[in-house]
């Protein structure tokens, strides 16, 4: 009985060494994001409401209500308008998404690929993420000046309604 149990142990050992080994393979490394832009001078009015007016142009070409939020760099809002029959919530999630995009200097788009993609779900516990399209960094000579944030359609639809209100910032 004596040897069973030594035998007993000594296979419960190399089961127990044997899957540590695998269990800590290591895991390969992502290439590292693109480093952010540099902030410029913040956004005009001028400027925002042409970003606005290019966004609802597109907006209206596909038929979506959209809400439409300018930011500068600091995520402070610069221009809003809501295009009518927009739903009331929209209001607040564009000006969110902008401030996202603005306050972490890249796409919206990003957190929601890294949650659905890489399942990095620690993104949900940092305060101002958005996990969903509609929020682009706008650049003005590679530098950043704000941010458009779209809701009122699904989060594709949003994005596009945003880059091309983006595309006026050259």
């Amino acid at each position: 009985m004596r040897r069973l149990s030594l035998m007993t142990v000594a296979a419960c050992a190399a089961l127990m060494f044997g899957t540590a080994v695998h269990a800590q393979q290591p895991v390969p490394a992502a290439a590292p994001p693109p480093a952010p832009p540099p902030y410029g001078e913040p956004i005009t009015l001028e400027q925002a409401k042409k970003v606005a007016a290019a966004a609802e142009a597109e907006a209206k070409k596909l038929n979506l209500n959209d809400a439409i939020a300018i930011v500068e760099p600091n995520g402070q809002l610069v221009y809003f308008q809501k295009m009518d029959n927009t739903q009331y919530l929209s209001v607040t999630i564009a000006q969110h998404k902008a401030r996202a995009a603005a306050s972490f200097r890249r796409e919206t788009r990003v957190f929601e690929d890294n949650i659905q993609l890489r399942q990095a779900y620690y993104a949900l516990t940092i305060d101002g993420i958005v996990a969903s399209r509609g929020g682009i960094p706008l650049l003005e000579g590679g530098k950043l000046i704000g941010a458009i944030g779209c809701s009122g359609a699904t989060g594709s639809q949003d994005e596009v309604v945003c880059k091309a209100g983006a595309a006026i910032i050259k």
